[in-house]
């Protein structure tokens, strides 16, 4: 009686064999799974397309309700971005459920817990410039049209937005500076107010009677019709200059920087032309040469000066 032998090759064979058939019926598995999940995902971009919609007529509820109030933009945009992140946020919680029968709103809630803090860890800086926009909108000061100075930049607040502000320098060119930046360090507001104070340093000559040049460059600036004479001008001798005695000269006018270049500039114009009418010197700088030799005087170079 003979006994069945298996070789090598057949071994492997039925091992590849039931390798594809194992193969075979998980990719079955998967395409019945994917079309059983099909309706779910139809339903899930449902969702999504009304959560859209629901966003953007939300936000227009938002604005027509903001709109009636005395709320500065940027509260306004801030009031649009959280009500139309709130919308997406249920909408794609929903979406997800329904894509994930076995998903509840608990376990869900945990895992977006789970991975804010590993997405907080990734995007740091992105996270803080929104934390920073936030608190940019809500708080009173730096109000859109505003012209600041921070960090060296000195321009037109345009937009806030929660990642970026958008500032217009005096020269026209657009920095978007990113909102941590501007609530981390000093930021100096130029128009918070509609006036705000100028200087200006005007010198005279030390042979000059003090008293009367301040009187004069008093009422030279007084009668320049961009300074707001009611609220105060100042003329201080402040300094005894190399050639001159200087004194400070402070008055109230428009806080733009446009208003501040054209109300310096009548003031210098009318501070020269009374101290000229006065007879007042406006010195420059005198300089002086000392010799340790005797310098030959003659009209030609080293020729001796004749006694």
């Amino acid at each position: 009686m003979s006994t069945p032998t298996t070789t090598p090759s057949g071994e492997t064979y039925d091992q590849t064999v039931n390798t594809l058939g194992t193969l075979q019926d998980q990719l079955v598995d998967m395409a019945e799974a994917l079309i059983r999940a099909l309706p779910n995902f139809v339903i899930a971009l449902l969702i999504l397309a009304v959560t859209w919609i629901a966003a953007r007529f939300a936000v227009r509820i938002a604005d027509v309700l903001t709109g009636k109030t005395p709320l500065r933009p940027s509260l306004k945009n801030l009031i649009d971005t959280v009500v139309k992140l709130a919308i997406w946020i249920i909408g794609l919680m929903i979406a997800l459920i329904v894509v994930m029968p076995g998903m509840t709103p608990a376990s869900l809630i945990a895992g977006l817990g789970i991975g804010a803090v590993a997405i907080g860890f990734a995007f740091q800086d992105i996270f803080e410039n929104f934390l920073a926009g936030v608190l940019i909108m809500l708080r009173e000061k730096m109000r859109i049209g505003d012209v600041i100075e921070c960090e060296g930049i000195i321009g037109k607040v345009e937009h806030i937005t929660l990642r970026e502000t958008h500032v217009r320098k005096l020269s026209g060119e657009v920095t978007l500076v990113p909102n941590s930046i501007l609530f981390k360090n000093p930021v100096e507001i130029l128009t918070d107010d509609n006036v705000r104070r100028h200087e200006v340093i005007a010198g005279v000559s030390y042979d000059t009677d003090l008293d009367e040049a301040a009187d004069v460059i008093l009422n030279a600036v007084k009668g320049v019709d961009t300074v707001l004479a009611d609220k105060g001008i100042d003329v201080f001798a402040v300094e005894f200059n190399s050639s001159s005695v200087d004194f400070k000269v402070r008055w109230w006018a428009g806080s733009k920087p446009r208003d501040m270049w054209e109300s310096k500039d009548r003031v210098i114009r009318a501070i020269k032309r009374a101290l000229d009418d006065a007879g007042i010197e406006i010195p420059f700088p005198y300089i002086t040469h000392t010799f340790k030799e005797r310098v030959p005087m003659g009209r030609d170079p080293g020729e001796a000066v004749e006694s």
